[in-house]
Formats: structure tokens, sequence, C-alpha cells
């Protein structure tokens, strides 16, 4: 699983011209599976949300997670994130999870993030024409590989 995390002042989905979700201040999470994802990367991925410090503590500091912060959160499946552009120009997306596989999955990492945050995920529609809108604040811009644990 590879996820791209951004620190939003606000962020909302729409869908055939109706907003199906929105935030103000928190996270937007884009979300690409791959066929070899398991439960593990859902935890491990999860728990990275969960926790990563990228909210401001008094100080001005990173130093607060969604846990802390006065946050939303919206995940937006995306499988253009496992996209192959080593040939050509036109990007390959043969790596991205086909959606008898991605959907379970997909499914599966907003319940065990919304149980591990204690609160209501948002998101977009699996496979859906999705216009997605944010104010990326910072701007905060973080990309996580479950496959490369760095």
């Amino acid at each position: 699983m590879k996820i791209v995390i951004q620190r939003v002042s606000e962020a909302s989905v729409v869908i055939n011209k109706k907003e199906v979700a929105s935030i103000e201040e928190g996270l937007l999470v884009l979300l690409g599976i791959v066929n070899e994802d398991t439960q593990d990367d859902i935890d491990w991925l999860c728990n990275k949300i969960v926790n990563l410090r990228v909210f401001q503590d008094e100080n001005g500091v990173m130093n607060e997670s969604l846990l802390g912060a006065v946050g939303e959160i919206i995940v937006v499946s995306q499988f253009t994130l496992h996209a192959s552009t080593k040939k050509g120009n036109r990007p390959s997306y043969i790596k991205a999870a086909k959606p008898d596989v991605a959907i379970p999955l997909y499914e599966n990492f907003v319940e065990t993030l919304q149980n591990s945050l204690g609160k209501t995920v948002q998101t977009g529609e699996f496979g859906a024409d999705m216009k997605v809108h944010l104010v990326n604040d910072g701007p905060v811009t973080i990309i996580i590989d479950s496959k490369n644990k760095e």
C-alpha cells in the first residue's frame, strides 16, 4: 500500500456535482493498493497515520497527531499512486490491484483507521470520477509505502 498524506485546512470530495465528504482542519489521505497488500499493511499504515505528529502544538511546533489535535480525515482511493512510468510516456497501472482485491482492502483500511482514531473517517467512492478539493496547510505532504518502511 502506498499513501499520500496531506495536512489540510479544508478538503472535500465531489462526485457528479454532489459533495460526498468535507472536512476542515485535518488530513487528506490518498490510498493506492496492490495485489500483495495484506492486513499487516493496513495495520502498519493506520498506526502511522494515527500517530503521525504533523499538527502544531501550543508552541507552533509540529508535535501533535490526529489523536491530540482537533482534526478530521478523508480517505480517497487512488490507483494511480502505483503508476509505472519506466517505459514510454503513458503510465502503466498494472501494479494497482483490481477492484475485486482492492475494494475489500480499501473498506478494511477505512474501518481499521476509524477504529484506531475513534473518529468518523470520511471517504470518496471507490472507482468513481472524483473531484478532490483541498487547501494544503503548510504545505505538509508525506508519502508512505508499506513495502518500504522508511
